[in-house]
């Protein structure tokens, strides 16, 4: 039998059994599926607004994103840095926390440009000290915490003791490139190197790499063009420095150059009056200069004297159980 006789038969029967297959015309709908699968595989047409509405969106210019996605993140351990007296934004409300709150008012002030007078680069604010062991690290990380609190600024925390970077260390943090590697390497980008941190407005830039020459790395074209990038390219930024000690080092007076503002570390009962003289001596040319007093003995109610003395031997900004941020 042939095909078509094969095909004809198939249709009596069809027909036999009740089945409407419609006239001759329509017996070919065997090859119907094909040719409806090709239309299915054809993108429909789509109106210029819905193609719109699928696009992806650019990305976000917000000027509170603190940092480029590519930067590393790290998780620092809030507990931790509460029981070594460090503010965070877990803490319970503390004596400490109150005194960087009475102390970081006037610093932003300067940063906002509602200071007594406008202040150039005011948002690049350097902490140091005289000499070594005065709290100045952990006046800037607290500083620097208590600034990630307010609702409108984002804080990068520079550690620019290149000689001794501590920062990382006083975090629970492993060394990490930093600044110097930015400025050595031309391949080194800022994104790079940023560490993010689970506090959101507070961002890392680590020290990096110890160099021979970190006095005129920080004094080349090199710094002030990252510095004019990391103090223009959102303007709710602060920066806070953790600066070398300036009796010790050349590195502090000539970072001081392109600082705003500058807050002083003088630990009580140690710190002598020439000395401070003769670090201020050193840093004229700063807009701003503010002194913080630090691991000072205070009177409490019940008549005794405390102590303050926290983590690694530093102790809390204060005098007389308030904080000591006077403009020089």
């Amino acid at each position: 039998m042939s095909i078509i006789e094969q095909a004809a038969e198939r249709i009596a029967q069809l027909r036999k059994a009740g089945v409407d297959i419609g006239s001759s015309e329509t017996a070919t709908l065997p090859e119907e599926p094909a040719r409806v699968s090709a239309e299915r595989s054809v993108a429909p047409e789509i109106p210029a607004a819905e193609h719109a509405s699928v696009t992806p969106p650019a990305p976000s210019s917000d000027a509170s994103a603190e940092v480029d996605v590519s930067s590393r993140y790290v998780e620092l351990d809030l507990k931790r840095l509460d029981e070594m007296r460090i503010v965070t934004p877990r803490s319970p409300r503390s004596q400490i926390a109150e005194e960087f709150r009475m102390i970081k008012r006037p610093i932003l002030a300067n940063a906002r440009g509602k200071g007594a007078s406008p202040v150039e680069n005011g948002n690049l604010i350097m902490v140091t000290s005289s000499v070594p062991g005065e709290g100045k690290s952990f006046n800037s990380i607290n500083l620097a915490m208590s600034i990630a609190m307010e609702l409108d600024n984002t804080v990068l925390l520079v550690d620019a003791d290149v000689a001794r970077p501590s920062v990382l260390n006083l975090l629970g943090l492993p060394p990490a490139k930093g600044l110097m590697d930015v400025l050595l390497d031309n391949t080194v980008g800022l994104p790079d190197v940023l560490l993010r941190t689970n506090i959101e407005k507070l961002t890392l830039l680590p020290a990096g790499m110890p160099h021979k020459n970190a006095t005129e790395l920080l004094a080349s074209s090199a710094m002030k063009k990252l510095l004019v990038e990391i103090a223009h390219r959102y303007p709710d930024r602060i920066i806070v420095f953790d600066s070398p000690p300036l009796m010790v080092t050349t590195e502090a007076p000539v970072l001081a150059q392109s600082m705003g503002q500058l807050v002083l570390v003088v630990e009580a009962g140690r710190t002598t009056q020439t000395m401070v003289k003769q670090a201020l001596a050193k840093v004229a040319s700063c807009p701003v200069k503010l002194l913080v007093l630090n691991k000072a003995r205070y009177a409490r109610t019940d008549g005794y004297y405390g102590y303050y003395g926290y983590g690694y031997g530093y102790g809390g900004a204060v005098r007389g159980g308030e904080a000591d941020g006077k403009a020089a």
